[in-house]
């Protein structure tokens, strides 16, 4: 089992989620993607597709999400995409907001020192920032 999918794994059963298959797939196929992806990407992957129903897939979203597990992206009004936190990874994206693609941004995070100043001075433990900036992709500027 890849090194990540195992310590996503433990964090999920340290949080009191069941280990099913259904759940070690879903966590699979997030870590195998390039990109962020949605409800119906997840429930259409070839890992997912015969083992769950897109409500499942959905339940599971909604309680790795509320676990810290992993993040939601998006535009309210569109499809919400759904990212891994992985401890010690970090990514930052890019958000159209006519169709609502999203891309990870390949630049180093300028908050990163803010907050660790931000941990220190205020006490906060556990401290991790989100970042996501809002555009016109280069498709839809046309």
């Amino acid at each position: 089992m890849p090194t990540h999918l195992k310590s996503i794994i433990e964090r999920c059963r340290a949080e009191g989620l069941r280990r099913t298959k259904a759940l070690e797939e879903l966590i699979h196929t997030l870590l195998e993607g390039d990109r962020p992806m949605t409800l119906s990407e997840l429930a259409q992957s070839p890992r997912l597709t015969n083992q769950c129903d897109k409500a499942t897939v959905f339940r599971l979203l909604q309680r790795l999400a509320d676990k810290g597990i992993l993040r939601r992206l998006g535009l309210h009004e569109r499809a919400a995409y759904f990212a891994l936190l992985i401890p010690g990874q970090h990514k930052d994206y890019l958000i159209c907001t006519e169709c609502g693609s999203i891309e990870h941004i390949s630049a180093p995070c300028p908050v990163h020192e803010l907050e660790k100043e931000i941990q220190f001075t205020s006490g906060y433990k556990n401290l991790y920032h989100e970042l996501e900036f809002f555009g016109t992709c280069p498709k839809c500027a046309v």
